[in-house]
């Protein structure tokens, strides 16, 4: 599969109508996007069920503020919607597959519940 360029106008889109969404934050001026560049393209081929995005962030400055990208490159990984890995760096292939099969392998049952349990937690006040 492709690899999506990723605007303001189709992020929120892509994301909701995506299980899982791997973003990758770079510019063209940046060596070490560059560099990464290739092994992504590669496992966004080999894992056809997930899809793989980039963001310019030099084209698309608003939207690399909102998730306060400071350093590129920086993967984003995206599961029901639920933000599960943001990390500044390239990384291997090993790495990357790595990832994915982490991901993949989360019982997102569970991670909705943990969610919701912490959202019900921060609304509560204290009881002292």
């Amino acid at each position: 599969m492709a690899v999506i360029e990723l605007t303001k106008d189709n992020f929120e889109s892509t994301i909701q109508n995506s299980d899982v969404v791997i973003v990758d934050f770079w510019a063209p001026w940046c060596g070490p996007c560059r560099g990464f560049a290739p092994i992504y393209e590669a496992a966004a081929e080999k894992h056809a069920n997930i899809v793989f995005t980039k963001v310019n962030t030099e084209v698309e400055q608003e939207l690399a503020g909102s998730f306060q990208i400071r350093s590129i490159p920086t993967l984003m990984v995206f599961r029901e919607q639920v933000i599960l890995y943001s990390e500044s760096g390239s990384l291997p292939a090993s790495a990357l597959d790595a990832l994915i099969e982490q991901v993949m392998g989360l019982d997102m049952v569970q991670v909705h519940k943990d969610i919701a349990d912490k959202q019900t937690q921060a609304a509560e006040p204290d009881q002292a």
